[in-house]
C-alpha cells in the first residue's frame, strides 16, 4: 500500500515533535490541549526512551545536524528528567 509522502516531516520534524512532547511532560511547556503545566514521568520517560531507541537504531545513517540535534536533545532531556523526579511523583506544575 502506498501513501503519498508529507513533504514536512522530515527526521528533524519527528524527533522535534518527541521532544516538545517530552518537554510537556516534563512540566517545561505548557500541555497544548488543556494549557496546564505537568510533570508525568512515566510519559516523559517513554518519549525518552522512543528517542534513545531512534539514537541507537539510525546510529551511522545520520547527517552531523541530526545527529547533533538527536544527541543534545537527549542530554537535555536526561538532566530535566532526574531534575523532575528529585521532586517527587508526577503532579501539576500550573493552573
Amino acid at each position: 500500500m502506498s501513501h503519498p509522502t508529507d513533504p514536512s516531516l522530515t527526521f528533524v520534524s519527528y524527533i522535534s515533535g518527541l521532544v516538545l512532547a517530552a518537554s510537556v511532560y516534563l512540566g517545561d511547556q505548557p500541555d497544548p490541549m488543556t494549557g496546564m503545566k505537568a510533570v508525568n514521568l512515566t510519559s516523559a520517560g517513554h518519549a525518552i526512551d522512543v528517542l534513545t531507541m531512534l539514537e541507537e537504531k539510525t546510529r551511522g545513517n545520520l547527517s552531523d545536524d541530526e545527529r547533533r540535534l538527536l544527541e543534545g536533545a537527549l542530554y537535555e532531556l536526561r538532566l530535566k528528567y532526574v531534575e523532575a523526579s528529585r521532586k517527587g511523583p508526577s503532579r501539576i506544575v500550573s493552573p
